[in-house]
């Protein structure tokens, strides 16, 4: 069942742990929009076929607004992640900061702000998946 049709999004697809953040915060590649840093990272948390697809963590701060600004700001990221699903390579994962409040932003609106970003989303992604390849070499090199 894909996650569109529940109305829920799953934990699977979701970044949960402070310790992920940052780790992506400080490792992963940026991409600058207007709006939004997407800090995409290639993460090696399972074998092959074990994976469920790319990952989502959402900051935003509260110099943004109040919680009902900073709310429909994830409510719409959410959605935008979710049809821009070409955008993510299944081994990403991807924290977005919200950089202005996205006021009156439609869903529309984000989409195209990311469609936009998109040479630059898959040259980003490319050199994170550099990087998880230089990360397992090395890691293999130690053992």
């Amino acid at each position: 069942m894909s996650f569109a049709a529940t109305g829920r999004f799953p934990r699977a697809r979701r970044i949960r742990k402070r310790s992920e953040f940052l780790l992506i915060q400080s490792a992963g590649r940026p991409v600058k929009t207007e709006h939004f840093v997407l800090l995409l990272y290639a993460s090696e948390r399972a074998g092959p076929g074990e994976r469920v697809g790319a990952r989502l963590g959402i900051t935003v701060t509260r110099r943004l607004g109040s919680a009902v600004a900073r709310n429909r700001a994830k409510r719409l990221i959410r959605e935008a992640f979710r049809h821009t699903r070409e955008l993510w390579h299944d081994d990403v994962d991807l924290v977005v900061v919200v950089r202005r409040t996205p006021g009156a932003m439609k869903l529309a609106d984000v989409i195209n702000e990311w469609t936009l970003a998109r040479t630059a989303i898959l040259d980003r992604t490319r050199e994170a998946q550099y990087d998880s390849r230089k990360r397992q070499a090395s890691l293999a090199g130690k053992l």
